[in-house]
């Protein structure tokens, strides 16, 4: 799995517009940082609106791919995004975070998260409740799951299509125990375009 946008789709200027005007009402909780959470399941869109998101914010994008630890990471990456980004920041410190890197199933580079008025966090199981107070909007993108599969495999091909099925069932599980949908302030469909 990678972090680069799986469809192509960028978000609309109006759903723009809302996270942005949702970031701006709700104000900072992590320090004086604005954390934007783009959370739901795989091939959904959310870095290609976290790609539109960011620059409009003069916003730092965290991806959530980064911190996995390759296909059985989703439950430990939510820990490690509190406690070595969102924790720190709030602190008033910057945060640090070394990536992992798929194609060799190993820790690479560190990277560091400097406080800033926003910043952008997108990936599945973004929002735990070990993250949500730091959070000030949560986004929800949702897909079918016979596009988002196919986007995956377009994206990483048809031999992951076992790492893909066993992903979604875990996320699946992740989202009904968090209640991310019924969480989030802003809703968006897989094409970028706000959903009631």
């Amino acid at each position: 799995m990678t972090r680069t946008p799986s469809d192509g789709a960028a978000a609309t200027a109006e759903t723009v517009a809302a996270i942005v005007a949702a970031a701006a009402a709700a104000g900072p909780h992590c320090g004086r940082t604005t954390v934007i959470a783009i959370d739901g399941p795989a091939g959904s869109g959310k870095t290609s609106l976290a790609a539109a998101l960011a620059p409009v914010l003069d916003a730092r994008t965290i991806h959530m791919d980064d911190l996995y630890e390759g296909w059985s990471g989703l439950a430990a990456a939510g820990d490690r995004l509190t406690e070595e980004v969102l924790a720190p920041i709030w602190l008033g410190r910057p945060g640090r975070y070394r990536r992992y890197d798929w194609h060799s199933e190993a820790f690479a580079e560190s990277h560091e998260v400097p406080i800033a008025d926003h910043l952008v966090v997108e990936g599945v199981g973004c929002v735990r409740a070990s993250s949500r107070r730091f959070l000030s909007v949560i986004v929800w993108v949702e897909a079918d799951d016979d596009v988002r599969l196919a986007r995956g495999l377009a994206r990483d091909g048809v031999a992951a299509e076992p790492h893909w099925r066993s992903w979604m069932n875990a996320e699946r599980d992740l989202f009904a125990r968090v209640g991310t949908r019924d969480l989030a302030d802003v809703h968006v469909d897989a094409w970028g375009r706000l959903r009631p």
